[in-house]
């Protein structure tokens, strides 16, 4: 049994070639992400600080002092409701234009550049745009709601407002990725389903919600992991949208990422921030766990209806 166990695991001269082709790749990965992920793991049991000599050993103190703090308790709170709002307003919008383009409407391509053209503008550029467009004296989101009679809001410097408007700003720049996702996961699923359910006169929505969502249920649960990922991670939005009048950035909206970086260059609070880093690397990797039993859910149950 031995024998037959070697000779299966046994390398073969082309299984060596990729080994030694990607091992420069691996090297480099290990480098720019596990290895900091390590180093930054370390750092947060120490008070460490970038002037003193001296990092004396506390450990968990940074992640108890944490979860003791206001403005850590806010920045996950306003970083949770920027994620979920993201999530709320950019998945179900990028399924229904992605059923719309499935149809095969007239000028399709011009449609789909036109919405993946945002993905693939930087984030500054557009927040600029977007900050003069939602300018509380001048802009041109104010503009056009006084058409309907709504008075003129100040989007950037009420914070409930400057959420919405980081929310409405990420769902414009991300809707055109979940999008491309969706169409790709239609396109896959055969036409021999529809035409089966066309008979027993399942057709227009029905057909969409008995087997369109059901067949894209992966693909949902891929895009919508990615995109609360992203949310959590987010930051420039905020960096050039809501500021103060006196041009203090992040003061309206505090995010994770924002006091991450306030206590680490700002108040040279390296172990405090590390502690923040890796609570953020915990919700990412909590995010990524469920994306993969779902996945693996959906494979199980998918096994059983093929049976």
């Amino acid at each position: 049994m031995e024998a037959s166990v070697k000779k299966r695991f046994r390398l073969k001269p082309g299984h060596w070639f990729c080994i030694l082709a990607l091992a420069p790749i691996i090297a480099l990965y290990t480098y720019l992400r596990f290895i900091p992920i390590a180093k930054t793991m370390y750092i947060s049991l120490f008070e460490w600080d970038l002037i003193s000599v001296k990092k004396p050993f506390v450990g968990l103190e940074n992640f108890i002092t944490l979860f003791q703090s206001e403005p850590f308790i806010i920045a996950i709170q306003n970083t949770s409701i920027i994620a979920f709002g993201i999530l709320i307003f950019s998945v179900p919008t990028a399924l229904i234009i992605a059923s719309m383009l499935h149809k095969g409407i007239r000028f399709k391509a011009w449609y789909e550049a036109l919405y993946f053209l945002p993905v693939i503008t930087p984030m500054v550029p557009v927040a600029v745009t977007w900050k003069w467009i939602l300018d509380s004296q001048h802009g041109l989101f104010n503009y056009f709601l006084s058409f309907f009679g709504v008075a003129p809001k100040a989007w950037l410097f009420d914070p409930v407002l400057a959420i919405v408007s980081v929310i409405m700003l990420t769902v414009w720049k991300t809707v055109g990725y979940n999008m491309i996702i969706f169409l790709v996961g239609m396109t896959g699923i055969s036409k021999e389903f529809y035409e089966a359910a066309a008979i027993d006169g399942a057709t227009g929505a029905k057909a969409f919600r008995y087997i369109t969502l059901p067949m894209l249920k992966p693909i949902t649960v891929f895009v919508s992991i990615i995109t609360l990922i992203h949310g959590y991670n987010v930051f420039s939005q905020i960096y050039i949208l809501a500021s103060d009048i006196q041009g203090s950035p992040g003061y309206v909206v505090r995010v994770l990422v924002y006091d991450m970086i306030e206590n680490g260059f700002r108040y040279y609070k390296m172990g405090y921030a590390s502690a923040e880093a890796v609570v953020l690397f915990l919700i990412v990797l909590a995010l990524t766990m469920v994306q993969l039993w779902l996945a693996k859910d959906n494979t199980t149950s998918g096994k059983g209806l093929n049976r």
